[in-house]
């Protein structure tokens, strides 16, 4: 047997051997692969909403804004120049903080006045009294008239009251050195300043808005031919701008008691059944005002009901842990809006509305808004 054929079976045989060996790491390598734990599948996507006050189907809605129940016009109580103004709008004030200053010098001039003619009616006073009592004197000793005695008598009233005049002439100087300190008189937000340092102002020009901390309202505007259909303490539902879909309860405090001469509507103002639910001053906000037969019932979609038990359910999400569970609902009514509901969830829930077949009891989702857009509960 020649070289060369040992050689052939050698290489055919090392090459037999290398293909088993790729083989067999190959097989452990897919055996490896396949040992791993399987990746769980994402959260399923799920549409969700908050569902809505039924009362608000066929309901008038009013557009209007928040306010401060009260709200003060603060001016200064003098006359004078405005030294410097001391908060911006927007800041929170305790009662009795400075909000602006005038320049105190003429009113400082004012009280000195009134001091020197305090001073000067004491002096006349204190002769006055003296002259009496010397009259008084004299009288006894027979020198003088009991007329002239009168007569010292009455400028020793007169000096006294002139001394009183001064004593109050000096106490309104001293007032009004002090009216030259703007404060808030009670506590709140400012919400308008019309005035700037160096302004020459009047007395009682308005220089801030002051809407007090407390009661926030809505104020809206009715017109003249259905301000009759209200009256104080009708219900409402109230719906931010800011926050759509959250409407919160209310009733009608306030009507005004004429019409606006331009618009020819009638100023009033709703209260918050919760004042600390509010939105924040100045924000728009839709007021709906409807009848009772829906008073207290909840409105969702068709689509979110689903069945438990053979009973109608709802989808309710955990708001933490995004988790859903299935919660029996009463049906008041189906309309055309979609389906009444008169107890199982409120309008704070979150429920799906779409999709509920394919969900059991436990599964995480991921909220979205109808219009796909993730949603953070």
């Amino acid at each position: 047997m020649s070289d060369a054929f040992l050689v052939s079976a050698s290489l055919r045989t090392a090459a037999r051997g290398a293909g088993a060996a790729f083989t067999l790491i190959g097989a452990l390598i897919l055996a490896g692969c396949g040992s791993h734990a399987a990746v769980p599948a994402p959260p399923r996507s799920a549409i969700v909403a908050h569902p809505q006050l039924a009362d608000t189907i066929n309901a008038e809605v009013y557009s209007g804004d928040v306010r401060a129940r009260f709200e003060s016009q603060l001016g200064f109580r003098v006359n004078g120049k405005i030294k410097t103004r001391k908060l911006d709008v927007g800041n929170h004030v305790e009662a009795g903080q400075v909000i602006a200053e005038l320049d105190p010098a003429d009113l400082q001039l004012q009280a000195g006045s009134a001091s020197a003619n305090l001073a000067a009616a004491k002096a006349n006073r204190d002769l006055a009294q003296a002259d009496y009592d010397r009259y008084r004197k004299l009288l006894d000793k027979n020198y003088v008239s009991q007329t002239q005695v009168d007569a010292q008598a009455n400028a020793l009233k007169a000096a006294q009251a002139q001394v009183q005049q001064a004593q109050a002439a000096l106490a309104v100087a001293a007032n009004q050195t002090e009216y030259t300190s703007l404060r808030a008189d009670h506590a709140g937000v400012i919400t308008a300043l019309n005035a700037e340092a160096g302004q020459v102002v009047a007395a009682g020009q308005s220089i801030a808005t002051l809407a007090r901390d407390g009661a926030v309202e809505v104020e809206i505007a009715v017109p003249e031919n259905r301000i009759g259909a209200y009256k104080v303490g009708t219900p409402f539902a109230i719906e931010s701008w800011a926050d759509a879909g959250k409407q919160l309860g209310g009733h009608l405090r306030e009507i005004g008691a004429e019409a606006d001469r331009v618009t020819r509507t009638y100023r009033v103002r709703v209260s918050f059944d919760d004042p600390s639910a509010a939105p924040r001053l100045g924000q728009t906000a839709r007021v709906y005002f409807a009848d009772g037969a829906n008073a207290g019932q909840i409105l969702i979609p068709l689509s979110a009901l689903h069945e438990l038990g053979g009973k109608p359910a709802v989808w309710i999400v955990d708001a933490k842990t995004r988790q859903v569970k299935l919660a029996p609902v009463n049906i008041a009514a189906y309309r055309e809006q979609g389906v009444t509901l008169s107890a199982g969830t409120g309008t704070q829930d979150w429920i799906v509305t779409a999709g509920v077949h394919k969900l059991r009891e436990g599964d995480t989702i991921a909220p979205v808004d109808a219009l796909n857009r993730p949603l953070a509960l």
